[in-house]
């Protein structure tokens, strides 16, 4: 079952990262603002599940936890730039709100697996 959660969170980034190119061509035609924000969600949104990639490739539990860190901050923050396209008004709430959704439920499930590594790092150290 570990290896099935492994190969959905996996997929889940990656399918995550190639919604978020397409948002970044439609910004891209909305202006300098909608370039400059679909910049910033491209580096973020695309960073999330190559780190979920390095931390499946972790060569400790520590590490594991850093790249996993990494992907949250990142996963957060495009979620923020996703909010602010639809608070300057590039994009319609509508035609970004499943991709939103999924960028906070891809965050809960990495501060959860941040969580859990972290207790079972400490019962295994302590």
């Amino acid at each position: 079952m570990g290896e099935a959660r492994v190969l959905d969170i996996c997929e889940r980034t990656f399918a995550y990262g190639v919604r978020v190119v397409s948002l970044c061509r439609y910004l891209e035609k909305r202006g300098w603002i909608g370039r400059k924000i679909g910049w910033q969600l491209l580096s973020s949104g695309t960073s999330v599940g190559a780190n979920v990639e390095e931390g499946q490739g972790a060569h400790s539990k520590k590490d594991f936890i850093a790249k996993y860190t990494i992907a949250l901050k990142e996963s957060r923050e495009s979620v923020y730039w996703m909010r602010m396209s639809v608070a300057v008004e590039l994009i319609t709430e509508k035609k970004v709100n499943e991709l939103l959704a999924e960028g906070i439920a891809i965050c809960k499930i990495l501060g959860k697996s941040i969580i859990t590594a972290r207790l079972t790092q400490r019962k295994r150290d302590g």
